[in-house]
């Protein structure tokens, strides 16, 4: 069985000197496909000191040297594209066609990052001062399993083209991608200790970076329990912290929308990423007048969210990620259930045929009421709410009726109408009759979705900190 590589630090793998062993289950069957050995204290210490050590002559790089780099980590995940897509989909479970997509979101953002760079003011003049922009330093990067390359990707890019010296600590739950995008960054030939990963429990890595005042910076993406323990722990020693947490997005249809494009459209933002995707569309408001002709679309149109193995055919939802979140999804649905929304399509249990590994129905509720708590909460699995609306400031206001503020879809036949809509929702992006992603504009969210941004412009600033100098 193969065993992943955890512990990158100073410019070469090693062998961990943490001792507990974890096997790797695909979700496909539930069999064992791989083993990590956990990366422990020790070795997020070791890693630390290599990223400080590395900060000294990383920070002075020039312009051209880390462009350099990051095309570099571009080309060298190309070459390795095959197979980040064909572990995606082993180990996590990811349809092929989102397999492709999430594994070439990972490369081009290297590319993206430069174009970036190459126009990013680092020093700017303000009345009579000028104000510098400087790496911020050792920059701790927590990555999530539900998008595990394109966050490292993500995260990676921007601290590098800051100036930045890094601790990579991915999710153990999905290490053998993480291994094979530390694998292309070290091939890309960056100077030892400037990219060091750590992979392991985040109760025990953790301990070690928030101790340590070397480290001044924290990237997580994940839950927002988790980001919200990070960011108190992170004040002790006044690190800075961009955190990237749960949603619970609502998805508008208006009136005057082409519900023969919307309804398709909302039920691939819901199930999306086999609806594991903190930016799913799970809250679906629509018309009241209009409930009958949604509910006729929706259980016409869910006959094409097909559930299989994704090496077995092209379905558009494979497994979730692992039984705990199998068990999950159906705890919600019955929940569902019991709180009396009116189950259209999908429901309790495995798919038919899909007995082994951990599938489950995409699932659509009507009659449901926003003070749910399957509309309230971040279920995580392909689980839609429909909720009714009468009037569009009563949608407005449902859809800002939650604890969440990360994404909102709104379908309309007037996009400047949608636009005057889009001011008053309380979320960080607003995706009007699309659902396209745009890789240089600001992601990040309102309320309890997080703190901080990233992509782009807005991204680097992140990893940077502002010295003004008067003379």
């Amino acid at each position: 069985m193969k065993t992943v590589k955890s512990v990158y630090i100073d410019g070469q793998f090693i062998m961990s000197h943490g001792k507990e062993r974890g096997q790797i289950i695909s979700p496909l069957d539930g069999q064992a496909i791989a083993e990590l050995v956990y990366a422990d204290q020790l070795d997020a210490t070791r890693a630390i000191a290599a990223a400080s050590k590395a900060f000294v002559t990383y920070r002075e790089s020039t312009i051209s040297e880390r462009i350099r780099y990051l095309r570099s980590i571009h080309d060298e995940i190309i070459k390795r594209i095959d197979d980040l897509i064909e572990v995606t989909i082993i180990e996590y479970g990811a349809p092929r066609e989102r397999a492709k997509w999430a594994s070439m979101i990972a490369a081009t953002t290297f590319l993206d990052t430069i174009q970036v760079l190459q126009d990013f003011p680092f020093s700017v003049s303000v009345n009579e001062s000028i104000v510098f922009k400087e790496p911020i330093g050792v920059s701790a990067l927590f990555t999530p399993w539900n998008a595990t390359a394109g966050t490292i990707a993500l995260k990676v890019a921007a601290a590098l083209a800051a100036g930045c010296t890094i601790i990579l600590k991915p999710s153990e739950f999905c290490p053998w991608q993480a291994e094979i995008m530390m694998e292309c960054i070290d091939a890309a030939g960056l100077p030892s200790g400037v990219v060091n990963m750590v992979n392991g429990r985040g109760e025990i890595i953790t301990e070690a970076i928030m101790e340590s005042s070397e480290v001044t910076k924290i990237s997580f993406t994940g839950s927002t329990v988790v980001g919200k323990i990070i960011a108190k722990r992170a004040v002790d020693t006044m690190k800075r912290v961009t955190l990237e947490l749960g949603g619970k997005s609502a998805n508008i249809i208006l009136e005057d929308a082409d519900f023969c494009k919307a309804i398709p459209m909302a039920l691939q933002a819901a199930f999306m990423n086999n609806g594991q995707a903190c930016i799913a569309g799970t809250r679906l408001l629509v018309p009241r007048s209009r409930i009958e002709e949604v509910k006729a679309l929706i259980i016409q149109e869910a006959e094409n969210f097909t559930v299989g193995d994704p090496k077995e055919g092209d379905f558009k939802l494979g497994p979730l990620a692992n039984n705990k979140q199998y068990d999950r999804i159906q705890q919600y649905i019955a929940l569902g259930l019991e709180e009396g929304a009116e189950l259209v399509v999908g429901g309790l249990g495995r798919p038919q045929g899909l007995a082994e590994g951990y599938y489950a129905k995409p699932t659509v509720f009507f009659a449901v009421n926003n003070n749910m708590r399957i509309a309230q909460e971040e279920i995580f699995g392909p689980v839609l709410s429909v909720i009714m609306y009468d009037t569009e400031q009563e949608a407005i206001a449902m859809a800002n009726d939650t604890e969440y503020g990360l994404m909102t879809y709104i379908s309309s036949g007037s996009v400047a109408h949608a636009v005057k809509l889009a001011k008053l929702v309380k979320s960080g992006r607003v995706l009007i009759n699309t659902l396209k992603h745009d890789p240089l504009a600001p992601f990040g969210g309102f309320k309890n979705s997080g703190i901080g941004r990233e992509n782009g412009n807005f991204g680097l600033e992140e990893f940077l900190e502002a010295k003004t100098l008067i003379s």
